[in-house]
């Protein structure tokens, strides 16, 4: 039997918002200009007092990305650029920019359709796929749920860790920044532990090993909708911060939340890692946070909540086995994720669906839907009061992922499937070979 590898404990790991008062930095920045971009990062820098050495780890968000129809997932490169030319100002060389993007396909797909690839050939820079480079185990010790986990190295071994997230409205999350960008850290192995209704608390148990020492926010133009394929809204602005719970919990407010409304920011709190006060965080620059915040127009909730969407299907949301907690880190998210994915591809394609329920969680109304089908989704799926249907299909998983979903709910409710296009078909397949040949090749070097 092949023994576990001793666990570690992740470099930094001890590090939590132990400032005298973290500080956050608003810039106004209309425009992905890379001189003006530049100009904030290092004026941020220099005001923080931060001259990073040693190994550079830059974790940018790249959850997805394609570019026939998601340009608004990621964060923009020319921000990550902007911030790899500051740092090589400062006499830095030795940097590397990292992800682990989601649905469990090849990151270095993502990197590559949103031009990260390219900008590391130019820029000389390592621009990697988590998933193909060595690992170790870690220990969490602060952690509820994730006791463990594959770290990887070059993210363990870094003398400084730069945040780079995409400033966005979240499926089931409310808003996505610097503490939800640890997901992303995750090996594609571990990304669906615990990612049901403990996902929240998953979140924090992440900060433990991926803490940063710099927080850097696109913001130039956030996104609204499922936030792999969603829409922009121009917010006009750079955030950069010392402490990543201060940062959230001022993009938050600007998000429109109150910072107490945020699950994870909440239990980050009363983990010890920050108050979730504004007044506890100094904030500065030329941006008025308030005035940022009247700025965000749109559908800012789409997807956020399922019965809003207008579509003929209809959605009865349960609660998590032993809880009275709604499961929407689990099956729903992913039921959110599949369709924003589809409407995003092809717009108006929900409002043509065919009729039917989306059943999750254990639900104690009734489901009547006797001229459509009923998916019940997961293993714990169950209906407690009437449930009648002209068919019903169970789905199991715990929890099901939204890749999984692309051909199931296509099917059973007359949508278009993402799965179906042969540009991403062929690049998914060439990528994911190139990837088992990286993996090869990192694991015959680090035996040599």
């Amino acid at each position: 039997m092949k023994k576990k590898p001793e666990a570690k404990k992740a470099k930094g790991s001890a590090q939590a918002a132990k400032k005298a008062k973290p500080r956050v930095i608003v810039r106004l920045c209309d425009s992905y200009d890379p001189d003006l971009i530049q100009g904030i990062i290092r004026e941020s820098m220099e005001d923080l007092g931060m001259r990073p050495q040693g190994k550079i780890f830059i974790k940018p968000n790249v959850v997805s990305a394609n570019k026939a129809y998601i340009h608004n997932s990621f964060t923009e490169p020319s921000v990550v650029e902007s911030a790899i030319r500051v740092l090589r100002g400062q006499g830095v060389s030795n940097i590397t920019v990292g992800e682990s993007g989601g649905y469990g396909i090849p990151s270095r797909l993502f990197l590559k359709e949103a031009g990260y690839l390219d900008m590391g050939a130019r820029l000389g820079v390592r621009v990697i796929d988590l998933n193909e480079h060595p690992v170790d185990l870690v220990e969490l010790k602060k952690a509820k749920w994730h006791k463990t986990m594959l770290l990887a190295r070059d993210i363990r071994e870094a003398d400084f860790k730069i945040w780079m997230p995409k400033l966005k409205f979240h499926i089931f999350a409310q808003v996505t920044n610097s503490l939800k960008l640890n997901i992303g850290i995750l090996q594609h192995a571990e990304r669906m532990l615990f990612h049901d209704h403990r996902v929240h608390e998953k979140i924090v148990d992440l900060l433990e090993a991926g803490y940063p020492d710099l927080v850097i926010s696109d913001a130039i133009d956030i996104t609204y909708g499922y936030e792999s394929a969603p829409y922009p809204v121009h917010l006009g602005a750079l955030i950069i911060a010392n402490d990543p719970v201060a940062m959230d919990t001022v993009t938050a407010h600007i998000m429109g939340y109150r910072p107490e409304e945020v699950q994870h920011l909440k239990i980050a709190s009363q983990r010890g890692y920050g108050s979730i006060k504004l007044g506890d965080i100094s904030i500065e620059g030329d941006a008025n946070i308030d005035a940022l915040r009247k700025k965000p127009k749109g559908q800012t909730t789409l997807f956020q909540d399922l019965a809003g969407l207008d579509t003929p299907i209809r959605f009865y949301t349960g609660h998590a086995p032993d809880t009275t907690v709604l499961c929407d880190g689990g099956c729903e998210g992913a039921v959110k994720g599949c369709l924003g994915t589809i409407e995003k591809k092809r717009p108006g394609s929900l409002k043509k669906a065919r009729k039917g329920a989306i059943v999750q969680g254990i639900y104690k109304g009734d489901v009547i839907m006797p001229d459509g089908p009923v998916l019940m989704l997961g293993d714990c799926t169950r209906v407690e009061g009437r449930l009648v249907a002209k068919k019903i299909v169970r789905m199991k998983g715990c929890p099901i992922g939204v890749k999984a979903l692309f051909m199931k709910i296509p099917f059973l409710f007359g949508v278009p499937s993402p799965m179906f296009d042969t540009r991403d078909s062929v690049l998914f397949i060439y990528n994911s070979v190139v990837k088992g040949m990286s993996i090869a090749v990192n694991r015959y070097l680090l035996r040599r």
